[in-house]
């Protein structure tokens, strides 16, 4: 299929490069509102039935990105983009319009992305896929951006059609990629603790559909927990009044036990236990949990 000329003011253009599952989403999602959609992946046959629903299909990166104003892309890393991107043609066809980098890796990675882009003329927006592809184009979308306030409004319009919500964090080119990294780490290892207590129960004849719902127990108690730690470090307070350092190293320890009673393998509970006990070590036994994090931070 040709590529289609690009936008009018009547109808918007948008270039995806990546059609994984997150990028057929947002392919989908552009589609369904409107926006005429020109899709490219490195692997031919990934667009499923979005020429169908009436997506473009280009022949190469470059014609792709020639084909809108404004391109996202969607890969598994910034070693993929780069491969993609950083080509002669692809940033010759790049110059003068938007790349909105919805690709996910570490704050570095898209600072020297938005010092390339920068280099090549490229006006550059780094950004960040908090849910899952079948978020995208309903209210559950959560998507951060980051870089040249000027640049995301606009095209704010054409990437508002993703629906959800969307928030710009600021000028630094990097602060999406450091809310994802964040994020992410609340997430893989809240994940992690909770496969393993899934492992414990089982070991100890609690079904894992047992302990679910008492585990989403678990679950409401952190979110207040969430801002007052972040009170705590932010204001250097640590209190540890209600649940003490010294009082969880204790349960950290039943933890610990209990599992490897079981041979199940306790690594991420061990190296929480261990920095408890480092903190309790320098004299912080008083305080509460929240004074790991600026035990962390120490040199």
């Amino acid at each position: 299929m040709s590529v289609k000329p690009e936008s009018t003011p009547q109808q918007p253009a948008v270039t995806v490069l990546g059609l994984g599952p997150m990028g057929r989403a947002l392919a989908g999602a552009f589609l369904a509102a409107g926006v005429r959609t020109t899709v490219w992946n490195r692997t031919p046959g990934r667009e499923g039935d979005l020429v169908e629903r009436g997506a473009a299909v280009a022949a190469s990166a470059a014609e792709a990105v020639a084909a809108s104003p404004v391109t996202v892309v969607c890969l598994v890393n910034y070693d993929a983009t780069d491969a993609v991107l950083r080509q002669d043609a692809v940033e010759a066809a790049l110059k003068g319009r938007a790349l909105v980098n919805l690709s996910a890796d570490t704050p570095g990675r898209a600072r020297d992305t938005g010092g390339w882009a920068g280099e090549h003329g490229i006006a550059y927006v780094d950004g960040a896929i908090m849910t899952p592809a079948d978020t995208i184009g309903s209210a559950g979308g959560v998507f951060l951006y980051s870089g040249p306030a000027a640049v995301y409004e606009e095209h704010r319009a054409v990437l508002d059609a993703l629906g959800g919500s969307h928030t710009h964090l600021g000028e630094e080119v990097s602060r999406a990629a450091a809310y994802d990294i964040a994020l992410l780490d609340i997430f893989w290892t809240s994940m992690a603790g909770y496969v393993h207590a899934l492992a414990l129960a089982d070991a100890e004849g609690v079904s894992p559909r047992e302990l679910a719902p008492f585990a989403a127990g678990i679950a409401r108690i952190l979110p207040p927990l969430f801002e007052e730690f972040a009170g705590d470090v932010e204001d250097g307070t640590y209190s540890g009044a209600i649940n003490p350092l010294t009082s969880g190293v204790s349960t950290m320890g039943h933890v610990v036990h209990a599992a490897e009673a079981h041979a199940i393998d306790s690594g991420v509970m061990r190296a929480i236990e261990g920095l408890a006990v480092r903190t309790v070590a320098l004299g912080h036994g008083a305080d509460g949990f929240s004074r790991v994090a600026e035990v962390l931070r120490r040199r």
